[in-house]
């Protein structure tokens, strides 16, 4: 063999041996790739559009993500859309703001481990010169005078989100504390339904410069952070408009295919001091003390409280004799830490 022939025959195996190289570095790569990313557990969550358009879970998706091998993912849809996702086995669990609804998805046997993790209020909006003059009113008397001024009006003066969402829950059991038939109420002209979400909501009101039920939370990222409306609002909190987040399992004895295990990381997640901790101060630096989005509600529900606030969620959001946020026979035995 020459000299030339073995100097060519070296710089080939030199390239061969650093192409085996980088082929290694790729595979390697690529293997902690998809363990990074594809060998994580999946979770579904259906939530209620509150929670998600506020932007809340995504920083608890950041924050819980960050911690376990579990993928985050959640469906943003109104409470009876997510319920019935729940229903179906469709979701793993869910994120909801109805208690008249939570309560029937856990006595049909659907949901199980029912944990009530934040609060916040819903208020009345409207536009800034109040053409109703509800400003100062209780929410019953300003739907009385919605009606009375709606009634003498050509256009929209109310806007529903129309979507059995929480919310829209909400709506219609003021409207009958308010005295109305809302089969009735609702069919008049000045009464506009959405059938979408809270921001669409919104959109739709400031469209229209109408009035309309808003969680706080949602109506606060529209007005302050993002500035897309110039609504105002109206009403105090108290406990007529008080609103309670709760997340539920999907019951494992009903559907055995969902991610029951991962569900219950999630909970004691959401109800342990960070994710408490995140849900309170989440906004804080951007509305202020007295402006949060939401309020942590665990404090409220497991302590012995005398705080007006712990009476109202109890008052409004626990179910059987004696109350409790999840009945022992809606609990999953292999997760009894949950309400100890």
């Amino acid at each position: 063999m020459t000299k030339h022939n073995g100097e060519n025959s070296l710089k080939l195996w030199q390239k061969m041996f650093t192409a085996a190289m980088i082929i290694t570095a790729l595979i390697i790569s690529g293997t902690l790739i998809y363990v990074q990313y594809f060998s994580r557990r999946r979770l579904l969550v259906s939530t209620t559009t509150s929670l998600w358009e506020s932007d809340l879970l995504k920083e608890v998706e950041k924050a819980f993500e960050a911690k376990y091998p579990i993928d985050l993912q959640f469906t943003a849809a109104g409470t009876g859309i997510a319920i019935e996702q729940g229903r179906n086995g469709d979701v793993d669990c869910v994120l909801v703001h109805a208690p008249s609804q939570e309560i029937n998805f856990l006595q049909q046997g659907f949901g199980s481990c029912r944990k009530i993790i934040a609060y916040n209020f819903f208020t009345i909006i409207g536009p800034s010169n109040d053409p109703a003059q509800i400003n100062g009113q209780n929410a019953t008397e300003a739907l009385k005078r919605i009606v009375e001024y709606g009634r003498d009006q050509t256009g929209r003066v109310w806007v529903s989100r129309g979507d059995n969402s929480g919310t829209h829950t909400k709506e219609q059991s003021l409207w009958k504390s308010a005295g109305f038939n809302y089969t009735l109420v609702s069919a008049e002209s000045w009464y506009a339904s959405r059938g979408g979400g809270m921001g669409e909501t919104l959109m739709m009101t400031e469209e229209f410069s109408a009035y309309t039920l808003s969680d706080i939370g949602t109506y606060l990222k529209y007005h302050e952070e993002d500035q897309l409306i110039t609504l105002d609002s109206f009403m105090e909190e108290k406990y007529e408009l008080l609103n309670v987040y709760s997340v539920m399992a999907v019951n494992q004895t009903h559907h055995k295919h969902v991610n029951f295990n991962d569900t219950v990381t999630f909970i004691k997640f959401l109800i342990s001091d960070e994710g408490q901790q995140l849900i309170e101060n989440y906004g804080k630096t951007d509305y202020g003390a007295n402006g949060r989005l939401f309020h942590a509600a665990v404090q409220f529900v497991t302590a012995n409280s005398t705080e007006q606030i712990a009476q109202w969620i109890k008052k409004y959001a626990f179910f059987g004799n004696p109350p409790t946020e999840c009945p022992p026979e809606y609990r999953d035995t292999v997760c009894p830490e949950l309400y100890t």
